[in-house]
């Protein structure tokens, strides 16, 4: 178990690297490739009033006329032991890890992000809480009782639930529950869960519920699968042979063996809601990392853009190991 945990851990590092060089060639070799030069890059951060010679100047100070070697050597250095930029008249020092400067808004990417993760995480966990709660809940009913009119229902639901994108239902959530009967606020309301724990809870009731009714449609419909096929196995049988109840069947061994593609889409799911979730904080105007990300490609503000998408990876990465540590947990022949 100890060798599976550390080979996993080993291979989380190296796919960190990988993202790290895949994410700057995307950012550096493909404008290249399509024809932009390193004035082309260098053009964005100066004023429209600005001559070849000042764009250049400042290509040149950016260390956009480096070799890719350089300029990534120098990007992976800055996430550790920090990077120094010019901005002209002073020289700004961006401390470790520094995963870019914006040179539109004068200041480091990564205190942005900061400050904007506690709306994004609360967001996340919040949300898949109640999907998970509620979309494996009714996989197993429906699964326990396949054909009945709960099982048509919650399917029927599930489907709705899966075909309707968040900006239609989240919309709908809002005229209904916020503007017509005024239970919920109406948007771009978020306070700190240190501040205040209840009303940080009802001001994201609504955008959890919205998250939930779209992603617990695919759990529920995966769970069902999942236990249909589990509970017609062998070990099934065998468990109720040897008199156990009901309840310890279904739960401890019919819904356990169904937990795996479970665990992996739901490690999947929530690092990339921890990376960015842009329609749901669009469509309840939140201050988060998705908010952040389009505001940054709407400005084309390269750093920023390039921050949260190594921010959003890293995520992806983590929650994979962490899903990969649970298979542990979950099915013991992970352990042979």
């Amino acid at each position: 178990m100890f060798a599976y945990l550390i080979r996993r851990l080993i291979g989380a590092v190296v796919m960190l690297f990988i993202v790290s060089i895949a994410v700057f060639l995307i950012f550096f070799l493909l404008p290249r490739i399509g024809g932009a030069t390193a004035d082309d890059l260098a053009s964005r951060y100066v004023g429209k009033s600005a001559d070849v010679a000042q764009i250049h100047a400042l290509a040149v100070k950016l260390g956009f006329t480096d070799p890719l070697y350089v300029q990534y050597g120098r990007f992976l250095s800055g996430i550790f032991v920090g990077a120094d930029y010019n901005t002209g008249p002073t020289t700004v020092h961006c401390p470790a890890p520094c995963l870019g400067y914006s040179f539109l808004q004068q200041q480091p990417v990564l205190p942005d992000l900061i400050d904007r993760f506690p709306v994004t995480l609360s967001l996340a966990v919040g949300g898949a809480i109640v999907w998970l709660a509620f979309g494996v809940s009714a996989g197993v009913v429906s699964a326990l009782r396949k054909g009945s009119v709960f099982d048509r229902t919650a399917m029927g639901i599930a489907l709705a639930g899966v075909s309707l994108p968040i900006f239609f239902t989240g919309l709908l959530a809002l005229n209904i529950f916020s503007y017509t009967l005024g239970w919920f606020p109406s948007g771009s309301s978020y306070t700190p869960f240190t501040q205040n724990p209840a009303l940080w809870a009802y001001d994201l009731v609504l955008p959890w519920l919205t998250l939930a009714f779209l992603n617990a449609a695919a759990y529920a419909r995966l769970t069902r699968a999942g236990m249909l096929e589990t509970m017609g196995e062998d070990f099934i049988r065998t468990a109720r042979a040897k008199g156990l109840p009901e309840r310890t069947v279904v739960v401890r061994h019919g819904l356990r063996a169904a937990l795996t593609p479970i665990t992996t889409i739901f490690g999947l799911d929530i690092g990339i809601l921890l990376g960015s979730s842009i329609l749901t904080e669009k469509t309840y105007s939140l201050n988060g990392l998705g908010a952040y990300a389009l505001q940054a490609i709407t400005q084309n503000d390269l750093p920023k853009v390039l921050g949260v998408t190594i921010l959003a990876a890293t995520f992806v990465i983590i929650a994979n190991l962490v899903v990969d540590i649970l298979y542990v947990v979950i099915d013991p022949r992970v352990r042979i």
